[in-house]
């Protein structure tokens, strides 16, 4: 995998998780009227040949983007707070 493909896949993990965390209880009604109706996503070529290309394999860093981008906004104030208490 090369550095540029490694960093697109953490930032799409990235994005994904500001979204998540913008909408999460509506995403999560979503996904359970989903489940509990049984519709799975349609047959999309595109994104078929995107997940076997870049996501399969990579998971972990996806999930690494993911979970960095949920807690962005947290992991930014503490930082901040670190740094002006260190001075």
């Amino acid at each position: 995998m090369s550095l540029l493909t490694a960093v697109v896949v953490f930032l799409v993990g990235f994005v994904s998780g500001v979204v998540v965390r913008t909408v999460a209880g509506l995403a999560a009604i979503v996904a359970l009227l989903l489940v509990v109706f049984g519709v799975a996503a349609p047959d999309i070529g595109l994104i078929n040949y995107i997940a076997t290309q870049y996501y399969q394999g990579n998971e972990l860093l996806f999930l690494a983007g993911l979970l960095f981008g949920i807690d962005a906004k947290q992991t930014r104030r503490i930082v901040v707070n670190r740094g002006t208490s260190s001075k």
